[in-house]
């Protein structure tokens, strides 16, 4: 069963008058779509709103997003002051994003920098790995490390060197390895709540205001494979 995030339940990890950082669930959209239903940012709104007792509209920019079947770290700007700041920062990419990810197959290295070329297919809302160029493709590169082995699985701890659409899950798909629950991308199998296993661990940048070096790290889900981790 997905776990949506409300202004009572909302995981809020930092909070200033500039930026909020909260923990992603499974069931949370970061920004409205198609689905109609309420994103993230509204319900972070709603829980300014009612914990300030703010009149009016509530000011929150969002920053970056997560893949809805996605967990962890989602930042936003709480001014306007802070947002176009946190946009060049991670446009620049001056921030430090790590994750993990929960795979079955143990990809051949325990250590590896992967360099892809990935086109995005808006039709099926999926990203294809090439070992080459292709056209219209984009580099993507980022590298990972096993942290540890489970009984069925491995925990591997991934930072990106660039920002392209679904490129942990097509990147280590490519490798042989997909996340777990992650249909679209080659695992056998779907998690019970919809979700895949691929947490946005911590969150490395420097604070747009007060220029404090901040970092964030979110706690993983609550289920038995996160938990033995």
């Amino acid at each position: 069963m997905k776990i949506v995030s409300t202004k009572d339940n909302l995981d809020v990890l930092y909070e200033d008058n500039h930026i909020i950082v909260v923990n992603k669930r499974v069931g949370d959209i970061v920004q409205g779509d198609k689905t109609g239903d309420k994103p993230l940012s509204d319900v972070v709104k709603e829980y300014l709103k009612e914990k300030y007792n703010k009149p009016g509209n509530v000011y929150l920019g969002v920053v970056h997003r997560l893949d809805r079947p996605t967990t962890g770290i989602v930042l936003f700007a709480r001014t306007s002051k802070a947002l176009p700041r946190l946009n060049d920062l991670f446009k620049n990419r001056e921030t430090q994003k790590t994750y993990w990810a929960v795979v079955k197959n143990k990809p051949e290295k325990e250590t590896d920098t992967l360099v892809h070329y990935l086109k995005r297919n808006e039709k099926s809302n999926t990203s294809r790995a090439h070992v080459k160029e292709v056209p219209n493709s984009k580099k993507a590169s980022l590298d990972y490390t096993i942290i540890k082995a489970l009984n069925n699985y491995y925990v591997l701890e991934v930072n990106l060197h660039t920002g392209r659409h679904h490129q942990i899950r097509s990147q280590l798909s490519a490798i042989g390895s997909p996340i777990k629950g992650d249909l679209k991308y080659g695992f056998d199998r779907s998690n019970p709540d919809g979700g895949i296993h691929l947490h946005a661990r911590k969150l490395e940048f420097i604070h747009p205001v007060t220029k404090e070096h901040l970092v964030i790290t979110a706690p993983v889900p609550n289920d038995t494979i996160w938990q033995s981790v």
